[in-house]
């Protein structure tokens, strides 16, 4: 595991240190992991979110593709839902 360094102010590091203490995280290290972990999660589903919404009625043929048009916009209802962004 590789080391870096982070400058925080007098303040962040308080409230970092009362949610360590409050919702019971070993150390600001132990933290400020998870707080990265799912920083980088939620920029993924963001990601995935995006490519999926640009598929969502992108096919503007006729009755050929209805099916298949009516299928993605589903699909991209049911994920924003599971998500919570609609």
């Amino acid at each position: 595991m590789d080391v870096i360094s982070l400058k925080l102010d007098e303040g962040m590091l308080k409230q970092i240190d009362g949610i360590v203490k409050t919702h019971h995280y070993g150390t600001r290290t132990e933290f400020i992991r998870s707080s990265i972990r799912e920083k980088m999660t939620q920029l993924e589903k963001d990601t995935l979110i995006k490519q999926i919404m640009s598929l969502k009625g992108s096919v503007k043929t006729t009755t050929s593709n209805k099916e298949l048009r009516s299928i993605r916009e589903k699909v991209s209802e049911e994920l924003l839902k599971e998500y919570h962004l609609k």
